[in-house]
Parts: structure tokens; sequence; C-alpha cells
């Protein structure tokens, strides 16, 4: 059950209660064409739909948000697509960020020794990363953890994202071949890791 201080919305496809971090909020533009507003910072009326790229597409298909609006608005047929490529957008942002304060690593040797250390929040692989470098990382993720938990100083799991390709990640950090990277500690990483989350949950549909 959500706390009593969330802000709850109704799916507009599903006709479901749900706090408002369980949906993303869909505005109308000045030229009438229906756009995600990510952040839900938009002025004007939204409409929500559950956060899932399938849920989006069903939307679309039934003609929720027009039913929703009472409206014709321009329903992009590949908004689905365009809501995660915003959310991509919003999570490369997040991490540009995290860089410059300090609060993100690249590379397996910095990231492999972040996780030694026990001081990282997420571990992110690129998409097209060779297997081997993956289960390398985080199997020693894993380990970490085990080792933590049988001292008594267990925690929860630590996240791992497989959500952008090298060459997205390479733009968002102004580096070449980025494939793996890891978060610290800060404010900066923790925005980024709430936008991985949001992004990973739209993508897997729960």
């Amino acid at each position: 059950m959500p706390r009593r201080e969330e802000t709850i919305r109704q799916c507009a496809l599903t006709r479901e209660e749900k706090p408002v971090a369980d949906l993303i909020r869909f505005v109308v533009g000045p030229d009438e064409v229906l756009v995600p507003d990510t952040d839900a910072k938009a002025e004007g009326r939204g409409v929500w739909i559950t956060l899932s790229q399938a849920s989006v597409a069903e939307a679309v298909r039934k003609k929720a948000f027009t039913k929703s609006l009472k409206a014709q608005v321009i329903v992009p047929d590949d908004l689905a697509e365009l809501t995660r490529t915003r959310l991509e957008q919003r999570l490369l942002g997040a991490l540009g960020l995290a860089r410059k304060a300090g609060q993100l690593l690249t590379g397996a040797a910095k990231v492999r020794g972040a996780i030694d250390k026990g001081d990282i929040l997420a571990l992110l692989t690129a998409t097209d990363a060779a297997e081997d470098g993956r289960a390398k990382l985080l199997g020693a993720l894993r380990a970490r953890e085990r080792q933590a938990e049988e001292a008594g100083f267990g925690a929860p799991p630590v996240p791992h994202f497989e959500l952008l390709d090298s060459e997205q990640l390479g733009l968002a950090l102004g580096l070449e071949n980025v494939i793996h990277a890891a978060l610290t500690k800060g404010a900066a990483a923790q925005s980024a890791l709430a936008r991985a989350q949001r992004l990973a949950r739209y993508v897997a549909g729960n």
C-alpha cells in the first residue's frame, strides 16, 4: 500500500490508482502533439500511464490518451519508444553530472577497485559489453556482498544495470569506449541511480 504522503494518480489505461512513482505522465504540447513529461513538471493537464513501455504502447493502441483528455490530440505511433528515449536522455544527463561531481568511475580496473572497497552504489555495464568482462565484475560484486553478509554487515544488493550501449555512455561522459562504470556515493550519484531505476522499470514493465 502507498504511504499516506505519496501522491496518487489513476492510470488512464487500467483505471488503477497508483503512486506517481509507478506512473509516467504525458501532456499535450503547443502543437497538439502528445509528449512524455518524464519529470512530471510540465504545465497543463496530464495523462498518467503505468510506468511500462508495454503499457504506453497499449495505451496508444486503445486510444486511452484521447479518451482521458476528451479531446482530439496527435498521439505518435512510436510514443512508447520516444518515451524510452527521453528516459535514456535523462539518465545520460544525470550520469554526466555524477562524473563531474567525482561520483562515477569508468574502466574495469577502477570499477573493480571500488567494488573491493565496498564503495559502490550501482554497477553499470554497456549492453554491448563482452560476456567475460560483464561476468567478472558482476561476480566480484556479488562475492563482496556475500563476504559482507557473512561478516554481519549485510546490506541490500547493489543494483546492476544494462540499459545503454558503449556509444551512448561515451557520448554522455565525453569518453571513448565506456563499457564498465560504477556510481559511488553522493547526491549526484543518487540522482543518477533513481533515473536508472526508473528507466529499468519502464523497460522491464514492472
